[in-house]
């Protein structure tokens, strides 16, 4: 029996070396961590049980059967994260360049599944060459597998992907279906066709990090939501991302303890500027709206028009859409709206409410916009705010003008509470362009136009340029001090958290995609 236990001990010791200790110093050295160590540091100490880690591939074509590596370069189980039950799945550099084959897909498909059955995330550390070649079709199949059971998965419980190395061809299409994707600064890079193909076929003469590196894809594409300076870095934000996160689509998220005081803040009454040409920063607004150091911005640095992210306010965890008049001022571009219909869908889906902030100008016009289809893409965060079933809160900070007024999550979309400061300017459009076309005549035919004009502006914004003509449509609930815009919406989020709401029965709608 000791010959069993002596065999069955050097067989995990074999599969523990990964693809031997040269490709890991190699790994190393690169600035990159081992897929085990990876692992480790992801999940509660000791709570890491792996699957299929003996688990070895059955091709024999071009020498392959003299190459077998116990675990086939993915590493695959389940574990805890703060307590919470998670799987994983990371890919092993050190053995064929984490290609995947038949078999390596097989033990993603096994975690995949048994996360779906048992109601818990998934998170994969992606570090692959792509598929691996010598098995043709049969790995091109892995990762169909893959690809339909992200989807299957897509909605009903969390899905996390890390691009910790290379992620190219087909690979990149799991990571895309998946909820949020992380990528390491100069060390990982996503595209469908790399530099080589794209110069043969193009004639563009692009590097890798350029072509699909974190820089490129945080800021241009917007492909990846976080973007991490290292491993390490990149492990910890997932779990922090975790954290804002229920189990599953059937659960709500953990509200931490809070004891409720009296929430003013007076810096929100000095934030907005006197004069509504001028900016100013959402998040310093929302900084004071929710519970201390507990914003966690998504999406950074791609549309910044727009910011999206999840926070606290008094211990439960929120998603807020705020428009940055800081950037474009504020308005809805065809980024900024898929980057927050996406936001809006992923919320909904796990029962997180959602905060609207809203200082709106409009769409932004022109031929771009147009041409690329502002119409379509505009409508998908009309989509989705019109879809979504979870608590949803609006506060109107400024400006809310024409359909945009609309889009942001108004009470005509279903919004449950809509607040506004003293400073929102509800309308059409604004006062001088509004001016311009009621008073066309009026301005034309007075002895001094530009003065006119100016009486003719004055008089559109008193009457319309206010939250007050709205307010006593019922368009808004209240009109508010901002000082205690905090205490309101904690209130309203309480008084809203066994919402409840029946839909027609249909197989699912038609999004504008």
């Amino acid at each position: 029996m000791e010959n069993k236990f002596n065999k069955l001990k050097k067989l995990k010791e074999k599969a523990l070396e990964g693809g031997g200790k040269q490709r890991v110093d190699k790994q190393h050295k690169k600035g990159k961590l081992t897929a085990r160590e990876r692992v480790e540091l992801l999940l509660d100490k000791g709570s890491f049980e792996e699957i299929g880690m003996l688990k070895e591939h059955r091709s024999y074509d071009f020498g392959l059967e003299h190459q077998q590596f116990l675990g086939d370069g993915v590493v695959t189980g389940y574990g805890t994260i703060s307590g919470r039950l998670v799987y994983v799945f990371a890919q092993d550099f050190t053995v064929f360049g984490g290609a995947l084959s038949e078999t390596h897909a097989e033990k993603i498909c096994r975690i995949m599944d048994l996360a779906v059955q048992n109601g818990a995330p998934v998170i994969g550390l992606n570090d692959s060459g792509g598929a691996r070649i010598q098995e043709g079709v049969s790995s091109l199949g892995g990762y169909a597998d893959i690809f339909y059971r992200n989807t299957l998965a897509s909605g009903v419980i969390p899905q996390i992907s890390a691009i910790m190395g290379p992620c190219a061809g087909g690979a990149v299409y799991s990571p895309a279906i998946t909820d949020f994707i992380l990528m390491v600064e100069d060390t990982s890079y996503m595209f469908v066709t790399g530099p080589n193909v794209v110069k043969t076929v193009t004639n563009e003469e692009v590097s890798s990090e350029d072509l699909g590196g974190a820089s490129a894809h945080s800021t241009k594409s917007g492909v990846t939501h976080l973007v991490a300076s290292n491993d390490f870095d990149c492990i910890q934000q997932i779990k922090k991302l975790l954290s804002y996160m229920p189990q599953n689509c059937n659960e709500k998220t953990e509200k931490h303890p809070y004891q409720l005081g009296k929430e003013y803040r007076d810096k929100l009454t000095r934030i907005i500027p006197d004069n509504p040409m001028h900016p100013y920063d959402m998040k310093e607004v929302i900084q004071e709206i929710v519970d201390e150091n507990s914003f966690f911005e998504i999406q950074e640095a791609y549309a910044e028009n727009i910011v999206v992210g999840f926070a606290r306010l008094a211990g439960r965890s929120i998603g807020i859409v705020a428009n940055q008049p800081y950037a474009l001022a504020g308005v809805l571009d065809v980024d900024s709206s898929k980057k927050g219909a996406r936001f809006v869908r992923f919320c909904d889906c796990f029962n997180i409410p959602l905060l609207v902030l809203v200082d709106v100008p409009g769409f932004l016009p022109g031929t771009h916009q147009e041409w690329n289809a502002i119409i379509t893409n505009g409508a998908k965060l009309l989509y989705a705010f019109s879809d979504a079933t979870v608590p949803r809160v609006t506060l109107i900070t400024r400006k809310a003008y024409g359909g945009a007024y609309d889009v942001m999550n108004s009470k005509h979309i279903g919004a449950d509470m809509n607040f506004a400061w003293p400073s929102a300017e509800i309308a059409v459009m604004g006062a001088k362009g509004a001016s311009e076309i009621i008073f066309k005549n009026d301005i034309q035919s007075s002895s001094d136009p530009a003065q006119t004009l100016l009486e003719k502006e004055q008089e559109y914004q008193d009457k319309f340029a206010n939250p007050y003509r709205a307010a006593s449509r019922g368009f808004i609930d209240e009109v508010i001090e901002p000082r205690e815009s905090r205490r309101k919406l904690i209130k309203a989020f309480d008084m809203l958290e066994l919402k409840k709401v029946s839909k027609p029965m249909r197989k699912h709608g038609n999004i504008p995609l």
